[in-house]
């Protein structure tokens, strides 16, 4: 009864709104109060709702960098095969002979042997004996051929041996492996051989395996000593053994050439 007694005389007499304006200043610090939880509630929700969508973002960011860092260090790597493929390019230009391009698809984890196995094989004309070769020099040979694959013994291999002669002046000599990729020795080379460090060594083409003046190595150590008929010469081998994936199959002008059927076949 009393609110709607209010209710009328505020409706028709003016004399209440003074009343009603200070009743303001009274009500105005409860509905703050009041309105606390409300404004709390909507801060943790801004907040978590931010703080949501910054840690989405964060790992959106996190994922676009390390796809970033990824193609980045992809186009490195396809940066360095393309420059291994021109040097390639410019050696096979090099070549008077017919060649293949061939990668490198596995390397034999035996310590005591240098061979690696390569991608093109019997059926692509790869015949045992056939010459390897990268960018820099001579590799290795074929030794062994299937139909799409093909292995590869290299230069460096204890059991590998090649006629070579001294660029400078055709002193004759046999580069023997060490079994070490970085090391090649010069075998049964006598005291006064004029050999000096430095020297380039090419293939002589003695003994029809390889074919005449590619690098095999270069002269790294001569030593004479007293009393022995044959000095110790060390050379580093020209070719990247430890580094080249994409190499040069020779097919020389002229040479016999097992035929690909006869080759996996064993025959």
């Amino acid at each position: 009864m009393l609110a709607l007694a209010l209710m009328w005389l505020d409706s028709h007499f003016p004399w209440l709104q003074p009343a009603r304006y200070f009743t303001g200043y009274v009500l105005t610090p409860s509905q703050q109060v009041a309105a606390v939880p409300g404004v709390v509630a909507e801060w943790f929700s801004e907040s978590s709702s931010q703080r949501q969508e910054l840690l989405t973002e964060n790992k959106q960011l996190s994922a676009r960098n390390l796809v970033l860092e990824l193609r980045a260090q992809r186009m490195a790597a396809l940066e360095a095969e393309n420059i291994e493929l021109r040097e390639l390019l410019s050696a096979s230009e090099q070549i008077d002979d017919r060649v293949l391009v061939t990668s490198v698809i596995a390397v034999d984890p035996d310590p005591f042997s240098q061979q690696i196995l390569i991608n093109k094989g019997g059926e692509d004309g790869v015949f045992i004996g056939q010459p390897v070769l990268d960018a820099y020099g001579l590799l290795g040979q074929v030794i062994d051929v299937m139909p799409y694959s093909a292995r590869v013994l290299m230069i460096a291999d204890s059991n590998h041996a090649i006629p070579v002669q001294v660029n400078r002046n055709g002193v004759r000599a046999i580069a023997v492996g060490t079994g070490s990729l970085d090391e090649l020795e010069l075998i049964y080379v006598p005291n006064t051989a004029d050999i000096v460090a430095g020297d380039l060594l090419v293939s002589s083409g003695l003994g029809g395996r390889y074919p005449r003046g590619y690098p095999v190595a270069t002269v790294t150590r001569v030593d004479n000593i007293p009393g022995k008929s044959f000095a110790v010469v060390t050379a580093e081998p020209s070719a990247h053994l430890d580094r080249s994936r994409h190499l040069l199959l020779v097919f020389r002008q002229g040479a016999a050439t097992v035929p690909p059927a006869d080759i996996w076949k064993g025959q």
